[in-house]
């Protein structure tokens, strides 16, 4: 299984704008939707005010390797361009 942490730091005062704009597209229930998907969990910073965190976890790397294809993941991308800083990634096998 792969679990990835995803940490986006938003640009100021964008961080809930960011997921609304996920939840209002229903990107985040079409990638837990997704075949493989076990966990697509956001999450806010209890410390940092422009800090969004994604739990996701998948059951193979064949999964994941899918869902970055699918347009939905595409468009999360777009949104990171409009509300997102910086994205950083940490891949764990469980």
């Amino acid at each position: 299984m792969k679990t990835i942490i995803v940490t986006y730091e938003c640009k100021e005062g964008m961080r809930e704008k960011f997921l609304a704009a996920i939840k209002a597209e229903g990107l985040d229930q079409a990638s837990r939707d997704e075949d493989g998907n076990s966990r697509y969990e956001y999450a806010f910073a209890a410390d940092k005010a422009d800090r969004l965190f994604l739990l996701e976890k998948w059951d193979s790397e064949e999964a994941l390797a899918k869902h970055r294809e699918f347009p939905h993941f595409k468009r999360i991308g777009e949104l990171k361009a409009e509300y997102v800083e910086e994205t950083l990634f940490e891949t764990f096998e469980t």
